[in-house]
């Protein structure tokens, strides 16, 4: 039985770009999927009633260890994503149709020695990498490509300063 995506919300969520001092972009790879090699950014839901900042920054501390940020923009949109029909009722505990998220871009002012992709169980990522901020849309899977082309368009000018 296939589930209507009408009849679910969005999650509210939240995604970091975290730049290194290079200007370089972190990207995961996911631990959880059924696809080919998935990298991505990190991201995550939110809370009832938390602050959308503070939900970046304990979501980032959990997926990877980091905490040595300086936060520098936030979008000013929330930008939304469908998930695939087929995943649909599947993902997302099934309770939502895709997410909607407010995306950060943050300065990671630690050293690579300080990521710790097992600081929360269970762990989202296995490996992790620094990326050219460019190379972000052809990483993500296709059903996130689009929130990925709108967080480099706004946020690549903070990679090259």
């Amino acid at each position: 039985m296939s589930v209507d995506p009408e009849t679910l919300p969005y999650r509210a969520a939240v995604g970091m770009m975290v730049l290194n001092r290079a200007g370089l972009v972190f990207v995961g790879r996911r631990i959880d999927q059924d696809l080919d090699e998935s990298w991505q950014m990190p991201q995550g839901g939110v809370d009832a009633g938390e602050d959308l900042r503070a939900a970046a920054l304990r979501e980032l501390e959990e997926e990877t260890g980091i905490v040595n940020v300086d936060v520098l923009a936030e979008s000013p949109d929330w930008l939304f994503y469908d998930l695939p029909r087929e995943a649909v009722g599947v993902a997302l505990k099934g309770k939502y149709r895709g997410q909607r998220q407010k995306w950060f871009a943050m300065r990671f002012l630690g050293e690579d020695r300080d990521i710790d992709l097992g600081a929360h169980s269970p762990a989202e990522f296995d490996a992790f990498r620094w990326v050219e901020v460019e190379e972000l849309p052809r990483l993500i899977v296709p059903f996130k490509r689009d929130v990925y082309v709108k967080v480099v368009e706004l946020f690549r000018h903070l990679a090259r300063g």
